[in-house]
């Protein structure tokens, strides 16, 4: 049950990248950022139930903030990082090292996966990488620059793979994930209003970057109930496969074909996924 959950997870989570590279060519990153943060916040409130909700704790707000703060800076870097480099080179190193920081984690607090799980998730890990790997612009219509982009890859998947720990460490209720939109949601306006950036979401830009911040808080609240039945560090491997839904979206909508390298990368997670669920 676990497995599947993350791996629902992981759809919801590309899906929310590929909406918000939507928005992105549409608007600037901190009016579709904020927009997606305040409809993840609603979306939190509304499914609260599906999270056993209980009277708030200052753990879990304190926690949920910091997570805000980190996650926000994650994806402000990963922006950065796409918009100065190709999305082959930044996307993997993103979702591998968001994979790694949470197997490291499992590890320190004494998770002992079965040799059969532990085939699994290396395996996975590399199809995070390969099935990320795209010669083409990224869904968000960046040109492929001259910068390798590794340094803010790295800062970004540090700070997603963080954000996996630090939601592992809440009472997995709804108000640490409230917590962190709003945090994020305050942070992004001051910025967006000390650079006079903010600007009202239009027609076509309101309904992917809605999307966006909807399907990013599913795929928080699906990992969180994975959680309940699975490591952290089978359920944030899982998840970091992301990458494969927004290839999908982008095959369907944007008519770009899947290379050789990722669809090695997709049998790769197909056997990785089957080894973690028999083990």
């Amino acid at each position: 049950m676990g497995v599947l959950i993350a791996l629902l997870a992981a759809v919801a989570y590309g899906s929310a990248d590929f909406f918000g590279g939507l928005a992105t060519k549409r608007s600037s990153v901190l009016t579709v950022v904020l927009t997606a943060s305040a409809f993840g916040c609603l979306t939190a409130l509304v499914a609260g139930p599906l999270l056993r909700p209980h009277a708030p704790t200052a753990r879990d707000v304190e926690l949920g903030a910091l997570m805000g703060l980190i996650s926000g800076a994650a994806l402000a870097s990963l922006y950065r990082g796409l918009a100065v480099a190709r999305m082959s080179v930044v996307a993997p190193i993103t979702a591998v090292v968001a994979a790694i920081v949470p197997v490291a984690f499992g590890q320190f607090i004494g998770e002992r996966p079965s040799w059969v799980v532990a085939i699994g998730i290396v395996l996975a890990i590399g199809a995070v990488g390969l099935i990320s790997t795209s010669s083409h612009e990224d869904v968000a219509g960046q040109p492929e620059p001259m910068r390798s982009g590794i340094p803010e890859a790295l800062l970004a998947g540090l700070g997603f793979g963080m954000a996996y720990v630090i939601l592992s460490q809440t009472s997995r209720g709804m108000w640490p994930l409230v917590s962190a939109r709003v945090a994020s949601f305050v942070i992004v306006g001051g910025a967006a209003l000390a650079t006079r950036r903010l600007a009202v979401p239009t027609r076509h830009t309101l309904p992917p970057a809605a999307s966006s911040g909807t399907l990013d808080m599913v795929g928080n609240i699906l990992y969180l109930v994975s959680l309940r039945y699975t490591l952290i560090s089978v359920a944030a491997v899982l998840a970091s496969l992301y990458p494969a839904s927004t290839v999908v979206l982008a095959r369907i909508v944007l008519k770009e074909r899947l290379g050789r390298v990722q669809w090695i990368g997709v049998a790769c997670a197909g056997v990785g996924i089957a080894l973690i669920a028999h083990g």
